[in-house]
């Protein structure tokens, strides 16, 4: 009993460490986002359109990138659902306005805009949470999530992270 005790102790011991990634060589460079930097971007959108343009995505160790992307929405251009058909995550930040954000569930009449696109658009989503969202709020979607702003109260701003471990975004 005492020895498989001790196995167990040594075991549990030993799996932290040998789950961690060693450092790299050389320690990777910070990058900063300033919130000047932000204002600015998204203040040069264009106003007629929903814009999703990036404002910096770095190669993190070589291991997957991870992108800070502007995204300005006006009232009248509300847009239809979709769904990424890759394991990037998106992080919703909302800057101003509000709006209804639907994740989740099944989504309606599902067709690919292009041949070589890797996300699907739909008419609507059934069965998905559904939640209003403010400045300040946070919003988590991970990849093949259905998403979709399904009523908006404004124009909306706001930031989207997306990390993206296929390294499929282009490092700007």
């Amino acid at each position: 009993m005492r020895n498989a005790a001790l196995l167990i102790v040594s075991l549990s011991l030993a799996t932290p460490v040998g789950a961690q990634t060693p450092a790299p060589a050389t320690p990777p460079v910070a990058t900063d986002v300033t919130a000047v930097d932000i204002v600015t971007f998204i203040n040069a959108l264009p106003r007629d359109a929903v814009s999703d343009r990036p404002i910096r995505v770095v190669d993190v160790t070589g291991d997957y990138r991870v992108g800070v992307y502007g995204v300005f929405r006006p009232e009248d251009v509300v847009g239809g659902p979709n769904l990424h058909q890759v394991s990037t995550t998106e992080i919703y930040y909302m800057l101003e306005g509000s709006a209804t954000l639907v994740t989740g569930g099944t989504m309606v009449n599902a067709t690919r805009p292009s041949a070589n696109s890797t996300s699907l658009r739909g008419t609507a989503i059934e069965g998905g949470v559904s939640r209003r969202i403010v400045p300040g709020d946070v919003i988590v979607i991970p990849g093949h999530t259905p998403h979709w702003w399904s009523e908006l109260e404004g124009d909306i701003s706001y930031l989207i992270f997306r990390a993206d471990p296929d390294n499929r975004l282009p490092i700007r």
